[in-house]
């Protein structure tokens, strides 16, 4: 008799943290591993948040919250949401969540049927395949390349659509490859997906503030699309808020009203302290985040710069979140000291165990000709870990 379900059997482990629970043994072990795997900001949460988080705990914040968040963090997301986005939600649109990945998961629940289709410009961010097939639906992957700028195109997005569609998943800045859509990027693709009434999308714009292009477009306000779009966001990146586990949607009431009733079942209100910090997170002018911002900047531009110093490297210039998503498929087929290199798997565990660097194998993401590198870290060990690719690979 098999003990698990058929569910868990057929879920995958994600691929980034499991990746990063090995750098850590290896480190526990004494080795001198630079971990460029997890996605998670190395700065600190700012003191305005903290101490707003102090100030909840000493008023007494200590039962629980209403399922769908405190009635004031939801209007102050709204206001974040018109002044940032310039969307128009109001609190019944909104739903906090225990980080922006449980609210991806209730949308998919509540939204798709088992033999749905969704469909995911590759690459795309490694949970959203799990989540999707947990909900029994059926990932459609559409492939975009570092030439494309690992962008989608309506002529794509329009073959992909079927009659069993039911969604588009994206996320802008994207998680792996960095890219930013532009409004005129998104317009176009917003005319595709408005010929088929039934079609919806999903917004990951949790990177949306680390962003080096200059602007940001949400797909919900381009005219027509606030119906059919789910925004996805939180504090976790811009606000280096990761283990305060606050997400939120702004959706249509009824989506909205659907995600309450199905996190009403699974974890009620959010941790109570952390909406509260959160408040202020939201309410804050996003100027307060510039110096992180231009330190991530940075080391993009140095990260980029190092990487042309490496044979047979490709990549695009990311123009967001903290991520560089090298085409390293010159490699695959060849022997690099006495290691066969078959694929970006091969690739990623070749480089940690010769230059004792943690990377993700792009096949987790959807595209087997890359690695993601996280530049989450400081210029010193980046600048290090880069050297020790290019030594491995001489």
């Amino acid at each position: 008799m098999n003990i698990l379900s058929d569910r868990i059997n057929q879920l995958s482990t994600s691929q980034t943290l499991a990746m990063a629970a090995l750098a850590r043994e290896l480190k526990a072990q004494g080795k001198d591993i630079i971990s460029l795997s997890l996605g998670e900001p190395d700065f600190n949460t700012p003191d305005f948040v903290k101490e707003a988080a102090k100030k909840a705990i000493d008023d007494n914040f200590s039962t629980y919250s209403p399922v769908d968040g405190y009635l004031d963090l939801k209007q102050a997301i709204c206001k974040k949401f018109k002044r940032d986005n310039n969307l128009d939600y109001n609190p019944a649109n909104i739903v906090v969540s225990t980080g922006a990945k449980q609210s991806l998961y209730n949308v998919a629940q509540v939204m798709i049927n088992p033999g749905d289709e969704v469909i995911l410009p590759a690459p795309y961010w490694v949970s959203y395949y799990e989540i999707i097939k947990m909900a029994g639906g059926i990932p459609v992957e559409v492939p975009t390349s570092v030439e494309s700028n690992f962008k989608i195109t309506p002529e794509q997005l329009e073959n992909a659509i079927t009659p069993k569609t039911k969604m588009i998943w994206y996320s802008s800045p994207c998680n792996p490859s960095g890219s930013v859509y532009n409004r005129e990027e998104l317009t176009e693709l917003s005319k595709i997906i408005l010929k088929y009434p039934n079609l919806f999308v999903v917004s990951d714009e949790i990177y949306e503030h680390i962003n080096f292009s200059g602007t940001f477009c949400s797909i919900a306000s381009i005219d027509g699309m606030f119906e059919r779009t789910i925004t996805v966001n939180g504090v976790a990146k811009a606000f280096a808020m990761t283990g305060w586990r606050i997400g939120y949607i702004g959706a249509p009431e009824t989506i909205a009203k659907a995600c309450t009733k199905m996190q009403g079942q699974v974890t009620s209100g959010a941790n109570s302290i952390a909406q509260r910090a959160t408040i202020a997170a939201v309410e804050a002018n996003p100027n307060v985040l510039n110096t992180m911002v231009a330190a991530f900047k940075n080391r993009r531009d140095l990260v980029v710069k190092l990487m042309q110093d490496i044979p047979n490297f490709k990549t695009n210039i990311p123009e967001g979140a903290f991520y560089v998503f090298p085409d390293v498929s010159y490699y695959f087929g060849k022997t690099l000291r006495g290691t066969t290199i078959n694929n970006a798997q091969d690739f990623s565990m070749y480089l940690l165990q010769e230059a004792n660097v943690a990377t993700v194998t792009g096949e987790a993401f959807g595209n087997a000709n890359c690695l993601r590198l996280s530049y989450a870290t400081s210029e010193e060990q980046l600048t290090e870990a880069l050297k020790r690719i290019k030594d491995v690979l001489q």
